[in-house]
C-alpha cells in the first residue's frame, strides 16, 4: 500500500476514533456537566438531569430521568427524551428531526392562594426577562420539523389554592401523537392525543396542527369528566354546590389565529347526566338524569349558537319565592352579573328543536302567611325556531300535570321582542284550592274545593296599554266556600259552566251562565249589614307614594256583561236578623233564571225563580233589580207558604236555644227602592208554634222565649205581625229597630222583664202586683191570707195560657227560721220524752204527742240529758258552778241554736213551704198538678222585712 494512502488511511482512523470518542463519551460528559450546570444556575429549584447519551453516527440522543424539583414531589420530571436528527440538518438551515419521544414525563402544575404558580417560580427572574427580550427580538420562529413527535405515558397533576375549595386534579396515561410538525408556514401536522383523567374521565383529541400561524383543525371528545373537579372554580362565580354530576363532550372543530382569534364548532354534542345541584343552605335548585345538546354549531368570532336539538329526561327544578318576595334562582344569579360591553354584539342562541321530557317543576311560594307548593309534573315543553334576539315567532307544545289531578296544555306561537302570543291553552281539573293563601289576607273565606276545566284561545299583544284578547269557554266544577268567621257554608254549586266568553279591551262578556246545585247563604244582620260584609278584611290606607303609582295605572273600570242566567236545582239558606223574632230558612229546588247583567246599563234584570221550602213549601222570587246598583232600583217579592218550622231548628237553638217541635210560617216579603229610598211589606203569620226542648248555645239570647211565644199567640195558637218598614237607605242614620218596636218590641220586653206582673196584669189589671214570691212566716209552711190571694190569681192566668209551666222553688232563711225552728224541735223534744215517760207508767196517752203539755219543771230536768244525748257531748264544767236559771239557760241556747243551723231541718221547712203552695194551687185553686214544678229547695234565703220568700218561676211547654 502506497504510504499516502496509509497515511491518509491511519488519520480516518483516528479521525474516526476521535470522533467517536467525542460523540459517545466526551460530548455527552460535556454536555450533561453543562446542562446540569445551567440547570443550576438558571433554576430556583434543585435539578439534575442524570443520563446524556448521544450517537454521533445516527445522530440519536437520549436523555434520560430528568428531575427538577423536591425528588419526592418534582415540578418536572421525565423517564427518557429521544431525539432522532436528521444529517440534512447540518446544510438545510433546519432542524430536522426523524422523531421526537418524550417518555413517562411528569408535570406538576400548582397555584398558592396569592395565585402564584410553580412553574413560573423555577427560572430565575433575570434570565426569564432576558429570554422574553431575546424571544420578542426573534419575528419569526426557528424552522424545526419533526416527522414523529410521540408523548407516552404521561402524567400531570394540578393544584389550585385559589378557590375557596381547593382544586385538584390528576391526568395519566397522556399519549400525544404528532406527524410532520413545523414551525414553517402553512406546514400541518397531524396530530392524536389521548388521556385519562379522574374518576375515568378520558380525552381524544385528533387533528391537524400549524405553528405558524397557529392552526388546528380536528376533532375533540371528553368522556364522563366529574364536573366537581372543576366545580370550585363555578362557586366561586355562583352561589351553588354541586351534589354530583358528569358531562360528555364532542365536536369538530377549527382554529384559526392568523389574524385573529377565530373557533368554530360543528357537530357538537354535549351530554350532562346524573346532575344535582344545591345552594348555600343545601336546599335543591336542579336535578337531572340527562341533558343533551346535540347537532350544535359554535362560531365565537359571530357569537353565535345554532342548537339543532335539545333533548332532556327526568329534571327536577326547584323554584321558590322568599318571604321578602325575592326568587332563589335570581338570588343567585345577582351575585353573578358582570357588565357587559356595550361596544361588543350579544350572543345569538338560534334553536332549532327542544324536546324535554319526563320533568318535574317545584314550586314554592313562602310570601304568604301560609307557604304554597305546587308541583308540575310530569312536565313536556317542545319548542322549535327559537331565536334569542326575540324578534321571530317561535312555536311550543306544553303539557304538564299541575297538583295531584290537574292538567294545563298550550300550545301556538309565541315572541318575544315585541311581546306576542296566540295560544291555545286548555286546562283540566286545576285545584282551585291554591288560590287560598293569596286570598286569605282580604277575605275571611277558605277555599274548600273547586276544579278549573276550560279551552280558551290566548292572544297576547305588547302595546301601550298590553293588549290581551281571550275567548273560549271554561268550566268550574265543585266549587266549595266556606265562611270562616260563622264556621259555615257560603257559597258552593256542583258546576258553573261559562259559554262564549269574550275578552278585550277592558270589557267581558258571557253569552250564558249556567249553573248546576248552586248554593248560597245569605244573612241580613241587625244593623242592615250582611254576612259578606262580615267577610271584607280592612286594608290599611296606601302610603302617598303608593296612591301615587295607583293613579298611574288606574284604568276605567272592567265592563262585564251576562247575556243571562240559568239555575238549575239550586238552593240557599237565608236570615233576616233585623226582624224580631229573627227569621231564617232553607230553600231548596231553586229554579228560574236572571235577565241580562250588565254594569254599563241601568236597565233592571228580570228576575223569576221558584222553589220550595223542604220540597212542599213553596216559595216564589219575582221582580226587578240593578245587579250593580240595587240602591237605585229595586222591586223584589218574595212568598213562602206552608213552611214547616221544624225546618228552623239549627237557627232556633243557635238563636233562641230552644228547638222546634211544631208550627208552620207564612211569609210575604216586598221591597222597593227608588233612588236609595226604602219601602217595604213584611208579613209573618206563625201557625201553632210549638217549642221544642232546650238547647244549650253560647249565643242564644237570654230571654225566656216560651213565655214570649205563650204570651204573643192568640186565642187560635197563631202569632200574626206585620211590619212595615221605609226609610233613606242613604242615611247612615237610618235604623229599622224603632219601627220593629213599635208593633212587637213593647210586649216582649215586659214579658222579659216582669212576666208575673204582666200576668197579674191580664188578669186583674194590677201590674203593680208582684207574684213571683210567696212569703211565709219565719220557721213556719202555713199559707196567710195574702199569700193564698196571690196563689188564686196566679192560677187564673195559669188556667187561661195553658202552654205556661210554674216552677216553685222552696226556701229557708237560717237567720230568720233558726231560731224558731231550734225552739219548735226542743219543744217536740220534751213532748216526746213525756210521752215516752207516760207510757213506761202505763198512764193513758194522746194520739199525738204535740197535745201533751209539758212543765217547765219537767222541761230543766231533761235539758241536761237532751245536751249529753242529742249533741253528743258533756256538759262544760264551768257551766255546773252556775246558778240553775242560768245554766238552764245555756243548755237550752246550745241546743236550740245547732238544731236552728241544721241544714237537713231547714231543707225539711223547704221542703214543706213547697208542699203548701202545690197543694193550694192544686186543691183550692183547681189548677192540673202536672203544671206545677217543685224545684230543689235551698237554705239561704235572705228574709225581707219579717217574712221569707219563696221564688216562683214560670216555663212552658
Amino acid at each position: 500500500m502506497p504510504k499516502r494512502t496509509k497515511m491518509v488511511a491511519v488519520s480516518l482512523l483516528v479521525g474516526l476514533f476521535v470522533y467517536t470518542l467525542l460523540g459517545f463519551l466526551l460530548l455527552p460528559g460535556v454536555a450533561l456537566h453543562l446542562i446540569n450546570q445551567q440547570l443550576e444556575k438558571r433554576l430556583t429549584v434543585p435539578a439534575q438531569l442524570e443520563q446524556l447519551e448521544f450517537n454521533p453516527f445516527t445522530l440519536e440522543l437520549e436523555a434520560g430521568k430528568l428531575v427538577v424539583g423536591a425528588k419526592e414531589q418534582p415540578d418536572l420530571a421525565w423517564r427518557r427524551l429521544y431525539a432522532n436528527l436528521e444529517w440534512k440538518s447540518l446544510w438545510s438551515g433546519a432542524v430536522h428531526l426523524a422523531e421526537l419521544k418524550l417518555e413517562r414525563a411528569h408535570v406538576q402544575i400548582l397555584f398558592d392562594e396569592q395565585g402564584t404558580l410553580n412553574l413560573a417560580q423555577l427560572i430565575d427572574p433575570a434570565d426569564s426577562q432576558e429570554q422574553a427580550q431575546e424571544e420578542s427580538a426573534a419575528s419569526e420562529p426557528f424552522p424545526v420539523r419533526i416527522e414523529h413527535l410521540a408523548l407516552i405515558q404521561n402524567s400531570l397533576y394540578f393544584e389550585d389554592q385559589r378557590p375557596t375549595d381547593q382544586v385538584t386534579f390528576a391526568y395519566d396515561a397522556i399519549n400525544l401523537e404528532l406527524r410532520n410538525l413545523s414551525t414553517v408556514t402553512q406546514d400541518d401536522a397531524n396530530m392524536t392525543l389521548a388521556a385519562s383523567g379522574p374518576d375515568g374521565a378520558k380525552l381524544d383529541w385528533q387533528g391537524t396542527l400549524s405553528i405558524s400561524p397557529l392552526s388546528s383543525t380536528g376533532q375533540l371528545s371528553i368522556s364522563d369528566a366529574q364536573l366537581g373537579t372543576f366545580w370550585p372554580y363555578v362557586r366561586e362565580q355562583l352561589p351553588l354546590v354541586l351534589s354530583q354530576g358528569n358531562m360528555g363532550f364532542s365536536s369538530d372543530y377549527h382554529l384559526d389565529m392568523s389574524a385573529a382569534l377565530e373557533l368554530t364548532l360543528e357537530n357538537t354534542q354535549i351530554d350532562l347526566r346524573e346532575l344535582a345541584i344545591q345552594d348555600l343552605d343545601q336546599q335543591p335548585l336542579l336535578q337531572l338524569e340527562q341533558i343533551t345538546v346535540s347537532d350544535t354549531q359554535v362560531d365565537l368570532a359571530a357569537r353565535q349558537v345554532r342548537i339543532g336539538k335539545l333533548a332532556s329526561s327526568a329534571v327536577q327544578a326547584w323554584i321558590e319565592r322568599s318571604e321578602e318576595g325575592e326568587l332563589n334562582w335570581l338570588r343567585v344569579f345577582a351575585t353573578s352579573e358582570q357588565p357587559e360591553d356595550p361596544a361588543s354584539e350579544p350572543w345569538r342562541v338560534l334553536l332549532n328543536q327542544a324536546q324535554l321530557s319526563q320533568n318535574q317543576l317545584h314550586l314554592t311560594d313562602r310570601q304568604p302567611d301560609e307557604d304554597v307548593t305546587l308541583l308540575l309534573s310530569p312536565l313536556e315543553l317542545e319548542i322549535a325556531e327559537f331565536d334569542s334576539l326575540g324578534n321571530t315567532p317561535f312555536s311550543l307544545i306544553l303539557s304538564t300535570g299541575v297538583g295531584e289531578r290537574g292538567q294545563l296544555t298550550a300550545e301556538g306561537q309565541a315572541q318575544i321582542s315585541p311581546l306576542s302570543a296566540d295560544l291555545k291553552v286548555t286546562t283540566q281539573s286545576l285545584d282551585l284550592r291554591l288560590a287560598q293563601a293569596y286570598l286569605a289576607p282580604f277575605v275571611r273565606m277558605e277555599l274548600r274545593s273547586g276544579r278549573l276545566d276550560s279551552t280558551l284561545d290566548v292572544a297576547i299583544d305588547a302595546g301601550e296599554p298590553l293588549a290581551l284578547g281571550i275567548s273560549g269557554a271554561a268550566k268550574v266544577d265543585q266549587l266549595h266556600i266556606l265562611d270562616t268567621v260563622g264556621k259555615r257554608d257560603l257559597l258552593k254549586w256542583e258546576a258553573l259552566q261559562l259559554d262564549g266568553i269574550a275578552f278585550q279591551d277592558n270589557a267581558l262578556a258571557i253569552e250564558r251562565a249556567a249553573l248546576l246545585q248552586p248554593y248560597g247563604r245569605f244573612i241580613i244582620n241587625q244593623d242592615l249589614s250582611t254576612n259578606i260584609d262580615e267577610l271584607i278584611i280592612a286594608q290599611p290606607a296606601p302610603t302617598s307614594a303608593e296612591a301615587e303609582d295607583v293613579k298611574e295605572v288606574e284604568r276605567e273600570p272592567l265592563a262585564i256583561r251576562i247575556g243571562s242566567v240559568l239555575i238549575e236545582d239550586g238552593s240557599a239558606n237565608f236570615a233576616d236578623f233585623s226582624l224580631r223574632p229573627p227569621f231564617g230558612t232553607a230553600i231548596a229546588q231553586l229554579n228560574g233564571q236572571i235577565g241580562t247583567l250588565d254594569n254599563q246599563s241601568a236597565q233592571p234584570a228580570e228576575v223569576d225563580i221558584t222553589g220550595n221550602v223542604d220540597r212542599y213549601a213553596p216559595v216564589t222570587i219575582k221582580g226587578s233589580v240593578t245587579p250593580f246598583d240595587p240602591l237605585n232600583s229595586l222591586d223584589i217579592t218574595t212568598r213562602f207558604r206552608n213552611v214547616e218550622l221544624t225546618t228552623l231548628t239549627p237557627y232556633s237553638s243557635k238563636f233562641a236555644g230552644y228547638r222546634i217541635r211544631k208550627g208552620r210560617l207564612n211569609l210575604d216579603l216586598h221591597y222597593r227602592i227608588e233612588q236609595g229610598q226604602l219601602s217595604a211589606e213584611n208579613k209573618v203569620l206563625l201557625e201553632d208554634l210549638q217549642l221544642g226542648e232546650r238547647v244549650d248555645s253560647p249565643d242564644a239570647v237570654d230571654l225566656p222565649v216560651r213565655l214570649a211565644v205563650a204570651l204573643l199567640k192568640d186565642s187560635r195558637g197563631n202569632i200574626d205581625i206585620e211590619l212595615p218598614i221605609s226609610g233613606d237607605l242613604n242615611n247612615p242614620e237610618f235604623s229599622v229597630m224603632p219601627i220593629i218596636w213599635q208593633t212587637l218590641g213593647n210586649l216582649i220586653q215586659r214579658a222579659v222583664q216582669a212576666p208575673f206582673k204582666m200576668l197579674a196584669s191580664l188578669v186583674s189589671g194590677n201590674s203593680d202586683a208582684d207574684l213571683s214570691q210567696i212569703g211565709f212566716q219565719p220557721g213556719s209552711a202555713e199559707l196567710d191570707e195574702q199569700a193564698k190571694q196571690a196563689l188564686d190569681t196566679l192560677a187564673t192566668a195559669l188556667r187561661d195560657r195553658p202552654s205556661l209551666l210554674l216552677e216553685v222553688e222552696g226556701m229557708s232563711a237560717p237567720a230568720k227560721d233558726g231560731p224558731l225552728i231550734g225552739e219548735q224541735r226542743l219543744e217536740r223534744e220534751f213532748q216526746q220524752r213525756k210521752l215516752r215517760q207516760l207510757q213506761e207508767r202505763g198512764e193513758e196517752v194522746p194520739e199525738d204527742a204535740s197535745q201533751l203539755i209539758v212543765a217547765e219543771e219537767d222541761k230543766r230536768e231533761m235539758l241536761e240529758n237532751i245536751y249529753q244525748t242529742r249533741l253528743k257531748q258533756e256538759i262544760p264544767a264551768a257551766w255546773q258552778a252556775l246558778p240553775a236559771e242560768e245554766r238552764e239557760s245555756k243548755l237550752r241556747q246550745a241546743i236550740t241554736s245547732q238544731w236552728g243551723q241544721n241544714t237537713a231541718i231547714l231543707r225539711r221547712l223547704a221542703q214543706q213551704r213547697n208542699d203548701s203552695i202545690k197543694a193550694y194551687l192544686v186543691d183550692n185553686a183547681n189548677l192540673e198538678a202536672s203544671r206545677v214544678y217543685l224545684l230543689d229547695v235551698g237554705t239561704d234565703a235572705e228574709a225581707e222585712g219579717e217574712q221569707v220568700f219563696t221564688k216562683l218561676e214560670l216555663g212552658s211547654e
